[in-house]
């Protein structure tokens, strides 16, 4: 599996590949059991059906590592609508972005400017940003801008970050980000790491997550625990058991077209769950991720595309 995982991983960076698939009728239709669809009006359309079945949404406009400030204030511009668009239709949902996708690697403050003026944005209509986090090489200046914009008194508490549970950093940064009242995501993270940043072993990827997920329950501040792993569901659930932790002091997260049973099972279990719906024609490189972090949807993928 980790030859496959590594294979996927590396397939996200193929340019050639990328533009056949995001262009081909056969590519949209593989990627369409964990992408909402290509336009703002399909994502939203989901939205609401998440919300009918009593689940929360968090919306990503996919899109990562722009090459001009023309394509960053385009990607801004969306995250503006679809506050605007949540508001007006009064969906249970926030946004998820990436700070390359605001311009990061062309410069750290138009970045944080996107992010901090969205953040701004959410705040005024009662709602929240997610920053996604991304690969270990701008981990650290992700979580430096995230703790700027919760310092302006305009973006108080509309902003939150990710943090990924196969980083050896990541328990030091949890226990500070939790001192300082920003809401997290805990995943166990999607990227291909070095051994000398990242667990290389996936039983300490898992064990590692489950001791952040119970720092996580033991803050004041309301996080989200996102896997699809039971193990680790089951984990989490007889910490709060354990500790007399409401089920309302935090939520599961899982991704839009994975584990819908177990989505529902939660649900009807008095669980608060988060389906991460993503959206977007930049579909491929999230898509192929999602294949490397999990092999069981290459096999759902082969058997529903032969069947049809």
């Amino acid at each position: 599996m980790p030859v496959l995982r590594s294979t996927f991983i590396a397939l996200s960076h193929n340019r050639p590949l990328r533009h056949f698939c995001e262009h081909s009728s056969l590519g949209v239709r593989l990627s369409s059991r964990f992408i909402a669809g290509l336009q703002i009006a399909d994502a939203l359309k989901v939205a609401e059906a998440v919300n009918r079945q009593g689940m929360a949404v968090t919306l990503d406009s996919l899109g990562e590592s722009v090459t001009s400030e023309t394509e960053a204030h385009r990607a801004a511009d969306t995250y503006h609508q679809l506050l605007d668009l949540i508001a007006e239709r009064k969906l249970n949902a926030n946004v998820s972005l990436k700070l390359t996708q605001m311009g990061l690697g062309i410069s750290p403050l138009l970045a944080e400017t996107m992010a901090w003026k969205l953040a701004e944005h959410a705040r005024s209509t009662g709602n929240f940003v997610r920053i996604d986090m991304e690969d270990s090489k701008v981990t650290q200046i992700t979580l430096d801008i995230v703790r700027r914009i919760q310092a302006r008194p305009e973006a108080r508490d509309a902003v939150g970050v990710v943090i990924q549970a196969y980083l050896y950093r990541s328990q030091a940064d949890i226990e500070q980000l939790a001192a300082e009242g920003i809401r997290v995501r805990l995943c166990k993270g999607a990227y291909k790491e070095p051994a000398e940043v990242a667990f290389p072993r996936k039983s300490d990827v898992d064990a590692n997550f489950v001791r952040l997920s119970c720092l996580l329950l033991d803050s004041s501040t309301f996080h989200g625990i996102a896997t699809h792993d039971e193990a680790m569901i089951a984990a989490v659930k007889a910490y709060a058991a354990e500790h007399a932790i409401d089920p309302g002091h935090f939520e599961f997260q899982m991704l839009y077209g994975v584990r819908r049973d177990l989505q529902r099972r939660l649900v009807q279990e008095g669980y608060k769950v988060r389906v991460y719906v993503p959206f977007g024609t930049e579909w491929y490189p999230y898509f192929m991720r999602r294949l490397a972090e999990r092999p069981a949807n290459v096999i759902f993928l082969a058997r529903n595309f032969f069947r049809s």
